[in-house]
């Protein structure tokens, strides 16, 4: 019942207003950017509004208006006018490029208007080619052969598995597979291990702390009570940033499937531990860095150094795989317990379980040690002198 009370305790201090509140905002945040990427999505997949005018009654000047009028549609508010002029099919028969005239109509220079302007650009490369197509025909000519001369087929091999896809294809969709994981454990060691360890110098600048410690309570239980509190605390942060991140990257439409790449309940299993002891090992070493801290302020500062080791196995990972690094930097990665969850998904896909295993059977005694520190610690007179009694 003690150990519940210190729980509730520290989830009651640590889960307010002001730490709940921009979690909360930048969610918003990331499903406002998503929806307005998602709406732009959904106006690429869109036919542009188009005006054509044609001065040319010619074969080829009326079929190059009807290609247009394929990919193009006529509305209110048109990003462009396209001028046929009258000796368009006239240039095509003495055997000249014909030209047209395109006059753009710009609403505003945002990216909003990036996505009409690619498909009109889109539709006239097609109505082009399908011209062209028409010309060689109309010579006897093969249009495939000129204008793809070579056809090919294309197989990628990773991890001695050969599969029918492009490279791109398969780097594309690791990338989207592990693109939030490195962004929320990021954001959920910083702002769980920032609360623990202020918490750590609040309680000693207000004196709470050594009332806590006269109370006949055991010192392991006081350390538990915090980690396990300051653990829901930033699971619950972690979630909220989750949902707006998942929202945000669902809306670039990244969900393509590649066969034999896919995550079994057992992976997910895999990666919920992976995840779990690498948040107790960050809020594990957060208490023992925490039982330095004099006051409020100075544990601002203490916070650096667990920012940084979450900071830096996130760029890292989002731009290079665990297996393309160099040997020092793998073992930095490595002995980065935060690191691990961040690569897991990469690593469960590639069915590379032990890996998985050595990532966890580290975390777990990494954080039994830091768990042991934090408990010798609470034991002695460091937290209220700052030194040790001899």
């Amino acid at each position: 019942m003690r150990l519940a009370a210190l729980i509730f305790k520290e989830v009651r201090e640590l889960l307010t207003p002001a730490t709940i509140l921009p979690a909360i905002f930048m969610m918003l945040v990331f499903a406002g950017m998503g929806n307005m990427i998602g709406g732009m999505e959904k106006k690429a997949m869109q036919k542009p509004n188009v005006e054509i005018i044609s001065y040319d009654n010619g074969s080829y000047a009326n079929f190059y208006v009807n290609v247009l009028e394929k990919y193009c549609e006529e509305g209110k508010k048109n990003i462009a006018t396209i001028i046929i002029p009258q000796n368009f099919s006239y240039s095509i028969e003495k055997g000249g490029a014909a030209e047209i005239k395109i006059k753009w109509f710009l609403e505003g220079t945002g990216i909003s208007s990036s996505p009409s302007i690619s498909n009109l650009r889109h539709a006239i490369t097609m109505a082009n080619k399908e011209l062209a197509s028409k010309i060689l025909k109309e010579k006897n000519m093969n249009s495939s052969l000129i204008f793809s001369p070579v056809h090919y087929t294309e197989k990628s091999v990773i991890k001695n598995k050969e599969i029918n896809a492009p490279p791109e294809k398969i780097i594309s969709f690791f990338s989207s597979q592990s693109m939030s994981v490195p962004i929320v454990i990021m954001i959920m060691i910083v702002t769980s291990g920032g609360i623990v360890i202020s918490s750590m110098g609040m309680e000693k600048e207000n004196k709470t702390l050594e009332t806590l410690l006269t109370l006949p309570i055991k010192r392991s239980h006081i350390v538990t009570g915090k980690i396990v509190g300051a653990s829901v605390v930033g699971v619950v942060i972690a979630s909220l940033y989750m949902l707006g991140l998942r929202y945000y990257i669902s809306s670039f439409g990244i969900g393509e499937k590649i066969e034999g790449f896919n995550l079994s309940g057992i992976d997910y299993a895999l990666l919920s531990i992976s995840l779990f002891l690498s948040l107790l090992a960050g809020l594990s070493l957060c208490i023992v860095i925490g039982s330095f801290a004099r006051n409020y302020k100075s544990a601002q500062v203490l916070s650096l150094p667990v920012s940084i080791l979450a900071i830096v196995p996130m760029f890292l990972l989002m731009f290079q795989d665990f297996f393309s690094m160099d040997l020092p930097l793998k073992i930095l990665i490595f002995m980065i317990p935060f690191s691990h969850p961040m690569m897991a998904p990469s690593l469960l896909l590639l069915k590379e379980y032990s890996w998985i295993i050595y990532g966890i059977a580290y975390s777990a005694l990494f954080s039994s040690i830091c768990i042991l520190i934090a408990t010798w610690i609470f034991k002695t007179d460091l937290l209220i002198t700052g030194r040790i009694r001899k």
